[in-house]
């Protein structure tokens, strides 16, 4: 795997409080037709919950969010995430996750910073907070000046938008929690969820088609 945003146009963003939730919850997205799943490190159950999906759940795709650190990079690596996104970059931050092997994400809002994460090597980033820091008009934008930076824009995004966001040329995938309502994880309702996740993978496709 060499790329975040080909594996599917909208990434869950799961917050898990109690990491024994972590595999039905995957299991419920995965069947719902979102096999990838970014687990934001917010949380003291965290880790586990990656290592959990990572070793229960073959056929998703796991990964960490929220990744601030170089100590992170490694703990998140080491329990079994397949891709790394942070909210920000520095150098440091950038480096740590260039050497840990896996595909990333760092987070930009600026045009100033996507130069120079381009003038980094690095073209591909997650727009965060996608809403607050300007939405698809800023995004349209940036596709004159910039084609060669595409997007995982997340911040702010639900699946009134996420259509406007998917049909956008350097746009790769979207990331959101809208999925996710916290009603439904706190009642453990796992029907829901899949349908919910369902009724998100049918959004992404009927962007792709316009």
């Amino acid at each position: 795997m060499t790329s975040v945003l080909e594996l599917s146009p909208v990434v869950p963003v799961v917050v898990v409080e109690d990491a024994a939730d972590a595999v039905p919850l995957a299991r419920a997205l995965v069947a719902g037709g979102l096999p990838v799943i970014e687990v934001t490190l917010r949380t003291a159950g965290a880790l586990d919950a990656i290592r959990a999906i990572a070793d229960a759940v073959p056929e998703a795709v796991v990964g960490a969010g929220t990744v601030i650190t170089p100590a992170q990079v490694a703990e998140a690596v080491d329990a079994g995430a397949r891709f790394l996104v942070s909210p920000g970059w520095t150098d440091v931050l950038l480096e740590a996750m260039r050497a840990s092997g896996v595909p990333f994400l760092p987070g930009v809002s600026t045009t100033s910073e996507v130069v120079a994460l381009l003038e980094r090597g690095v073209r591909e980033m997650k727009f965060f907070p996608a809403q607050a820091a300007g939405g698809t008009a800023y995004l349209r934008s940036l596709a004159g000046p910039l084609p060669q930076a595409r997007f995982c824009p997340t911040g702010g995004i639900g699946p009134d938008l996420a259509p406007e966001y998917l049909a956008l040329p350097n746009v790769g995938c979207v990331g959101g929690s809208w999925m996710l309502p916290a009603d439904a994880l706190a009642a453990r309702d796992w029907v829901r969820v899949e349908r919910l996740a369902r009724e998100a993978a049918g959004l992404s496709a009927g962007a792709r088609c316009r």
